[in-house]
């Protein structure tokens, strides 16, 4: 019996056997069809983003558990890989901290990064410069926020005393304006040299009801801050800020973001980059803490407000709202 199909190297098959293999491969792409339809009709795989950590590895930890809470199972979080990952310019990369976001400028200065833990006046020219590509969730408290804060702290207080160096005197510009506006009066006392600080601090405390102090390395430091706070209690005047940290120092009081509401941001910021190929502007969680120097305030005899009344009214005051949510 003659074959159906002409195997003859250099033939083509007839007619009826194109017409009975077409039929067959029909039959078999049908089937492949059916059989892979599910494995089509499923989810996209998971989004990505890298991380760069800081020189804190406990910070790291921290902050990586929080933020795989944050964005969930539908972000995969990478580390960052020198060399590597900075080949991608499409994938989000997150910063902890100026010298993690400086680390990721050096690689590839097109690849969108979100900083975190970074203050305004680091962040800013980035993010307006970049068109949406590079933005921050900001760390250090806002400075009308810490100044409200003293005046909640001291009620009677009406005038604010700010020390500066001749290059930071900007920081406290923005602030300026707007200290009126809730009967405050302010003036900066500029440092000129190491050796007029406590010359320009003891001038400061003459003039105002508390010294606001704002996130400068040049003024606030390891080195001084023992002797700014020590002159300033002598003449019964306390400190407010510059952060957290200050406050086991001896500081009165300082408002925070805790971390957790960094990453609940950081979420919503990634979420916009994904959906819009742009991360929003630089901002501040609107929930914040606030931490207090008990033994200072008795040494000065300052009643302190009960933590949660200071946070609602701080937020009453600058956003008119009746209450902040609980710590």
């Amino acid at each position: 019996m003659k074959s159906t199909y002409n195997t003859k190297v250099g033939k083509e098959p007839s007619g009826h056997a194109r017409r009975a293999l077409g039929g067959a491969v029909l039959t078999l792409l049908a089937v492949l069809s059916v059989s892979f339809q599910p494995a089509y009709a499923q989810p996209t795989s998971a989004s990505q983003v890298y991380l760069v950590g800081s020189e804190n590895s406990a910070l790291n930890r921290r902050m990586l558990t929080l933020l795989e809470e944050a964005l969930g199972s539908a972000v995969n979080i990478r580390s960052f890989d020198s060399g590597q990952t900075s080949q991608d310019n499409t994938t989000p990369v997150i910063a902890l901290g100026p010298k993690a976001f400086s680390r990721v400028r050096q690689e590839n200065r097109h690849v969108p990064i979100l900083a975190l833990l970074v203050d305004q006046s680091f962040i800013d020219g980035y993010a307006e410069r970049s068109e949406g590509s590079v933005s921050g969730i900001l760390y250090n408290p806002p400075l009308i926020r810490q100044a409200i804060a003293g005046q909640v702290i001291l009620p009677h207080a009406t005038r604010v005393a700010m020390l500066a160096r001749p290059e930071t005197v900007e920081l406290y510009d923005p602030l300026l304006d707007k200290l009126p506006t809730y009967g405050l009066q302010a003036r900066v006392f500029v440092v000129g040299s190491d050796n007029d600080l406590i010359p320009t601090l003891i001038h400061a405390l003459d003039y105002g009801d508390f010294i606001l102090a704002a996130p400068d390395s040049g003024i606030y430091n390891p080195r001084t801050i023992k002797h700014i706070l020590l002159t300033a209690y002598r003449r019964n005047r306390i400190v407010i800020g510059p952060s957290q940290a200050y406050v086991k120092a001896g500081s009165l009081a300082s408002t925070y973001t805790p971390l957790t509401e960094i990453a609940e941001l950081t979420a919503e910021f990634i979420e916009q980059y994904q959906l819009n190929g742009q991360f929003p502007p630089p901002a501040y969680p609107d929930v914040f803490r606030i931490e207090l120097n008990g033994q200072v305030a008795r040494s000065l005899n300052i009643p302190l407000p009960d933590r949660q009344e200071i946070i609602n009214t701080v937020s009453e005051r600058i956003t008119g709202s009746k209450e902040a949510p609980d710590e």
